[in-house]
C-alpha cells in the first residue's frame, strides 16, 4: 500500500549504508576538499593598448594557483592562442597585427601541472591608422616625475612628446626593460606589483604609430615605502662552512631560495663586505635547496664574513640572508 514504507532487515540496511556513503565519499565531499585538483583562476585588471599601427601591449595581474604557481600565461586574439609566456611575466605585446583594425583579447592561465584556468573577461583595443614612410621618432619625454603611492606601487607622470604624425603610445622601462606601457594621449602611469623598501630607476619613452621610438626621458629614482629587510626576497636557512683541497680553502654555501614569482638563477656572494662572486644556475635551478662552492685562498685560519642575495626575476636585486662568519682550517 503506498505511503507506507517496507519493513527492510538489519543486513539491507547495513548494505544501504554503505552504498550511501560510497556516493557521498565520490562525490564533491565537503566545501574545499578537491582544491588541489582546481586549476587557477581567472587574470584580473587585464588591458590591452595600441602601440603601434601592427601592435597592442596586455597586461594583467598576477594569478595565484589553487595548489602550485602559474607556469605560464596564454593571450588569445578572439579564440587563437597567439603568446604565450612564464609565470614570472604579467605583460606582452602582441605584434603582426593589421592597422585601423579592432581587437578583442583575453588572458587564461596555466599551472605547473598543466591545468588551464578559465579566461579573463575581454578586452578591445583599435590599432591607428598606417604612417606611409614615416622614420622620424618622437621627441624624448621630459620632466618625469614620479612618487611612491605606498609599498607595492609608483606614480609616474611626464611632458607629453611630439611627433610629425602623432605619438601613439609610452611605454615605462624599469632599468631598461620595458615593464607598462599608455595610450599616446596619457601622461602619468600608475606602476603596481613592486616590492616594499626598494629602490626603483624608471624611464619613458614615446611611440608612434609606425613603431620609431624616441630616446628615454630624465630617469626618476623613487622608493617604495617599508624596510627593505623585512621584505621576503631573501634567501633562507643560509649555511657557510670551510674545506680544504689540493692545499688551498674552499666556502661551501647552501640557501633555500626565496619564494618569488619566478626561478631565481642568479646570486651575488658578498665576502667581508665586498661583492665577491656570481653564480648563474640556469633554467633548471632549484627551488629547494641551492649550493655553491668557491676558493678563497691558501692560508688557514682566516676569517671570513659571508652572505648572498638573488637577482629576482624582475631584474632587481633582493634583500641579503643572514651573515656567517667562517675561518679557514682542516676539518676536525
Amino acid at each position: 500500500m503506498r505511503g507506507v514504507p517496507a519493513a527492510v532487515s538489519p543486513r539491507r540496511l547495513a548494505a544501504l549504508c554503505a552504498v550511501f556513503l560510497l556516493v557521498t565519499s565520490c562525490g564533491g565531499g565537503r566545501p574545499g576538499e578537491g582544491a588541489a585538483d582546481r586549476p587557477p583562476g581567472a587574470p584580473t585588471g587585464v588591458t590591452a593598448e595600441a602601440g603601434s599601427a601592427t601592435s597592442v601591449h596586455v597586461m594583467w595581474n598576477a594569478v595565484a594557483a589553487a595548489d602550485t604557481e602559474v607556469s605560464r600565461y596564454e593571450v588569445y586574439q578572439g579564440t587563437t592562442k597567439v603568446k604565450e609566456v612564464p609565470g614570472s611575466e604579467h605583460m606582452v605585446d602582441v605584434t603582426r597585427l593589421r592597422p585601423s583594425t579592432v581587437y578583442v583579447f583575453t588572458v587564461r592561465a596555466r599551472d605547473a601541472e598543466g591545468r588551464l584556468g578559465p579566461s579573463s573577461r575581454e578586452v578591445r583595443a583599435t590599432t591607428p591608422g598606417a604612417a606611409a614612410a614615416d622614420d622620424s621618432a618622437p621627441t624624448r619625454p621630459a620632466k618625469l616625475r614620479g612618487r611612491a603611492a605606498g609599498s607595492r606601487a609608483v606614480q609616474l607622470s611626464w611632458s607629453a612628446s611630439t611627433d610629425d604624425r602623432g605619438v601613439v603610445s609610452y611605454d615605462i622601462q624599469q632599468g631598461g626593460t620595458k615593464i607598462h606601457s599608455v595610450g599616446g594621449n596619457q601622461t602619468a602611469a600608475v606602476v603596481t606589483g613592486l616590492r616594499p623598501g626598494t629602490r626603483y630607476v624608471f624611464t619613458v619613452r614615446a611611440r608612434d604609430a609606425a613603431g620609431n621610438l624616441s630616446p628615454a626621458g630624465a630617469a626618476v629614482r623613487l622608493t617604495t615605502a617599508g624596510s627593505g629587510a623585512a621584505a621576503p626576497t631573501a634567501p633562507t636557512g643560509f649555511r657557510a662552512t670551510s674545506h680544504r683541497s689540493g692545499g688551498a680553502y674552499y666556502l661551501d654555501l647552501s640557501w633555500v631560495p626565496p619564494r618569488v614569482d619566478g626561478v631565481v638563477t642568479e646570486y651575488e656572494v658578498h665576502l667581508d663586505g665586498r661583492a665577491a662572486t656570481s653564480l648563474v644556475q640556469g633554467g633548471d635551478a632549484s627551488r629547494d635547496r641551492a649550493a655553491y662552492r668557491f676558493y678563497v685562498g691558501r692560508e688557514a685560519g682566516v676569517t671570513h664574513r659571508v652572505r648572498i642575495r638573488a637577482m629576482l626575476p624582475d631584474g632587481t636585486w633582493g634583500g641579503f640572508s643572514a651573515e656567517r662568519t667562517v675561518t679557514t682550517g682542516p676539518r676536525r
